[in-house]
């Protein structure tokens, strides 16, 4: 993998002239006020495993991120706050569980609506108190109107409206069943939509359509190196999501890499660890010392995708695959929503550390606002918490639960293998588990276990079976004692839910809500449109 490498590297020395010419020259703007409050850097994975990463398998492979991992703290008992896309999404950009944003869901490429217009995201607050904002990579909370990220705090952006699957290009990238180029017009159940070219936007115009996977992490590394430097020219501290394409289907890598699909996981990993490079190699000349970078994941591999899926490590839900089925992706066992996390701030966060915390995607939006010195509004009720004392103090305090102070909690959303969306179903109290329902996700080879409803639930220990293959006996003092907690604590949330202020997310679908830029050419084409 080291041409991959050397390629995104020579990227960068390219973009660094530049960088070095803003760095040598007057600023304009207040430097004190950059100086004192941080730079901010997320860096969201898609569809990535627990066992991915900081593996002796892997380290080979993802150097950089092997770096940060030795340079912060990494966060080990962290979960997205849900197990599929655009819920994810929604709730870590506004700290707000889906039944209070309304995004329970994914958005499809002819959505009309997206997050509600009366959430607000940490971009925005931190784009009102003078952070120069910008976004680069996969958005999926509506592309149309007002939904649009430029609409929704950021200064910039530059990536695509929603999953690299739902579009198809002129050279597919590897995925279980195969893509079919564009002109094709067929779909292949779990495969790449063949209907509507994938689109590239710049702000809100669409850049090229059908874009180049194998050129997508040139152009974000580009994009990033720029909005660091429009930060730094500007002399406002800067604000950056990176939402990447990698590790979701269809894989792809850097394009003079020769690699067949037994090593396409690996080579996409490989690729996804240099585009974190150069990002981290850009901050590094933008003042480092003062940069805070958080990588994490949506939720957890794509199970059914077999080879091109990744590693969910010892979290297998086993108690779900005996019957039938994955235990990844799209469900509330632990590889669904149990993610890679490190958080690096040199001289602030102890570098080498880790924290065993219980800790979501939620407590995103709390924790930048707080560093940044931003208060969230107040009409409304938020499911993460500020970690700083956790970050900053070596603290190993997460969630507590609601009803509770000295117990940690943490509730996780059916995220499509059973139930209702965004339902409040899987209840995490201390070391302990409880599932109200359960359900499977489509394993590899196709395979699905059935939904069962569990009154009173099936609760796991997890210090004990990481694997959630065995739960606790019912009729046992340790299952009696959990349980009382359990129904407390899911019982303060919803009540606490039903009487706050909600919102409602427009799924409607419209063929005018496509992105196209040409709508007369039947799979829409063009590039530097706009």
């Amino acid at each position: 993998m080291a041409e991959a490498g050397f390629g995104v590297l020579l990227l960068f020395c390219f973009l660094a002239s530049g960088l070095v010419y803003y760095i040598n020259c007057p600023e304009n703007g207040n430097k004190t006020e950059t100086r004192e409050r941080p730079n901010i850097i997320i860096i969201l994975a898609d569809d990535i495993g627990w066992g991915d990463l900081w593996t002796k398998q892997s380290d080979n492979t993802t150097p950089w991120l092997n770096m940060l991992k030795l340079e912060g703290k990494r966060l080990t008992d962290f979960h997205s706050p849900a197990s599929t896309c655009s819920p994810s999404r929604a709730a870590l950009l506004t700290g707000r569980h889906g039944l209070r944003n309304g995004v329970t869901h994914n958005f499809a490429e002819g959505s009309v609506g997206g997050l509600p217009l009366n959430e607000t995201t940490f971009a925005q607050l931190l784009h009102d108190a003078g952070y120069y904002t910008a976004m680069i990579g996969k958005w999926h909370l509506g592309h149309n109107g007002l939904y649009n990220p430029i609409h929704r705090g950021f200064d910039y952006y530059l990536g695509i409206p929603y999953s690299n699957d739902m579009g198809c290009t002129d050279m597919p990238g590897f995925n279980l069943p195969s893509c079919s180029p564009c002109g094709k017009y067929r779909r292949k159940h779990g495969g790449c939509d063949t209907k509507i070219a994938l689109p590239l936007f710049e702000n809100q115009s669409i850049l090229e359509q059908p874009l180049d996977l194998w050129n997508l992490t040139g152009q974000y590394a580009k994009a990033a190196s720029r909005q660091i430097l429009t930060a730094r020219k500007r002399g406002q501290p800067l604000l950056l999501y990176v939402a990447l394409a990698h590790m979701h289907v269809p894989l792809f890598h850097y394009r003079l890499l020769n690699v067949t699909a037994k090593d396409a996981y690996s080579a996409s990993l490989s690729d996804m660890d240099n585009l974190v490079g150069s990002i981290k190699l850009a901050a590094e000349m933008f003042s480092m010392e003062n940069t805070l970078i958080w990588f994490t994941g949506d939720n957890g591999p794509w199970e059914q995708k077999c080879q091109f899926a990744g590693s969910a490590g010892p979290f297998l839900g086993r108690w779900q695959t005996s019957r039938g089925g994955g235990s990844a992706k799209k469900t509330t066992w632990e590889g669904g929503h149990r993610v890679p996390t490190v958080v690096l701030w040199p001289g602030r966060i102890s570098p080498n550390t880790s924290s065993n915390a219980l800790l979501s995607g939620l407590d995103i939006f709390p924790t930048v606002l707080s560093l940044a010195g931003v208060e969230p509004p107040s009409d409304r009720r938020y499911d993460g918490i500020d970690i700083t004392h956790v970050l900053l103090h070596d603290s190993d305090t997460g969630h507590k639960a609601w009803h509770h102070s000295e117990t940690v909690s943490l509730m996780h959303p059916n995220s499509g293998a059973a139930g209702q969306f965004g339902d409040l179903q899987t209840v995490r109290v201390g070391r302990h588990k409880a599932f109200y329902i359960t359900g499977s996700a489509e394993a590899c080879g196709g395979a699905k276990g059935k939904q069962q409803m569990h009154d009173p639930p099936l609760i796991f220990e997890l210090s004990r079976d990481v694997a959630e293959g065995s739960p606790l006996d019912p009729s046992s003092v340790e299952y009696q004692a959990v349980l009382r907690e359990v129904e407390r604590e899911r019982e303060a949330v919803l009540w606490d839910i039903a009487t706050d202020n909600v919102s409602t997310a427009d799924y409607s679908i419209t063929q005018a809500a496509f992105p196209c830029c040409q709508p007369h050419n039947p799979v829409c084409r063009c590039h530097s449109v706009g």
